[in-house]
This record gives structure tokens, sequence and C-alpha cells, in this order.
């Protein structure tokens, strides 16, 4: 199994790397592009280094906050535009989440955990889809580069609420207060969609 991990996270961080570089590489320097990719890389590595000795089962929220705060701060250290960069990202580290959730039903053999690695592919083609067609759609009128990564984030936030609800024994739920944090993440993304769609 330990082989299995090692690969798997691996690849989730060479799927990362890649995918992160070819949606930044035409607005910024590879400098640019590898030190934000590395920042969080190093980020989630130091947290689950954490987290190996100090289990919670707020590990989920643990590693968003990371990844946000590593966007956050990369966006102001290497002067990055915030919505482009957290599309990137966001969209780029989605893989390697699967893996997570594909890690778990081979090791448990859990039927929910193999739906997760599943669902979170879904979001990434229906990225694909709504980054094919975002700018064909007349009320959005800024036509600006987010809207894909932040719709796809949304679904995703709402989608976690409703497990949240109805099946909270899933991997990466921390009870009623998961709950909470799902939906207010899903409201301020949706509210991040609004202010750039004008």
């Amino acid at each position: 199994m330990l082989f299995y991990v090692f690969f798997f996270n691996l690849l989730g961080i060479f799927i990362f790397l890649f995918l992160f570089w070819k949606k930044m590489k035409e607005d910024y320097t590879s400098s640019q592009i590898f030190s934000t990719s590395f920042l969080i890389i190093i980020g989630f590595c130091l947290l689950f280094l954490v987290l190996n000795f100090y289990s919670t089962d707020f590990w989920f929220w643990a590693a968003f906050f990371v990844f946000l705060i590593s966007v956050l701060f990369s966006v102001w250290r290497f002067k990055l535009r915030f919505f482009e960069t957290y599309e990137a990202s966001f969209i780029s580290i989605l893989p390697w989440f699967s893996f997570i959730f594909l890690l778990d039903a081979m090791k448990t053999l859990s039927w929910f955990s193999f739906l997760g690695f599943v669902l979170i592919w879904l979001l990434i083609l229906l990225y694909v889809f709504l980054n094919l067609r975002y700018k064909q759609f007349t009320w959005y009128k800024s036509g600006k580069i987010g809207f894909s990564g932040l719709s796809v984030s949304i679904v995703f936030f709402l989608i976690r609420f409703l497990v949240a609800y109805f099946f909270p024994f899933m991997l990466s739920f921390a009870g009623s207060a998961d709950k909470i944090l799902s939906v207010a993440f899903a409201f301020l993304f949706f509210l991040l969609l609004l202010f750039l769609s004008r």
C-alpha cells in the first residue's frame, strides 16, 4: 500500500505542476509559475507531515486553508491576478485530491470513497465544458477568466454540503461544522462570481 501512496501522490504532484504551468504560461514567467506551485506543494507536504503526528477530522479544511493562504501569498508576492491564479491552481489540484479518495477506496474497499474519486473527475469535466463555453453566456458580461473555476468551486462545496449532511461518515468530513463551512464557501465563491461578472 505504501507504494501506491507514493505513486499516486507523485502522480498528483506532476499533474498539478503540468496543468498549473499550462494554464498560466501565457501570462506569467516560469519563475512566477513554479514559485507559486512549489509554495502550494511545500505547504501541503508540511501540513500532512504535521497531521501524521496530530490527526484531526478537519484535515480537509486545514489543507484547503493552506491552499488558500499559499494562493493569496503568491498573488501578493509574485504580482499575480487572483482569479486566474485561483482557477488555475484549484482545477490543477483536483486530480491530486481525487487520488486521496482512490487510495482510501483501495485501502478500505469503500464505494463511497470511489464515488468521491469519480465525482471529482466529473467536476473536472464540468470545468472543461464551462471553460470552452463561458464566453458565450450572454449574462456573463465581463468575459473574464475565473468563471469556470469559481463555478466548479461553488458546485464542489454545495455537493460537499449535501454529502456532509446525508453521509457524514465519509472520508474528510468533520461533523456539523463541515456543513457550515461548505455552505459559507459556496456562498463566498458565488459572491466572487457575481463580482467577476460585472
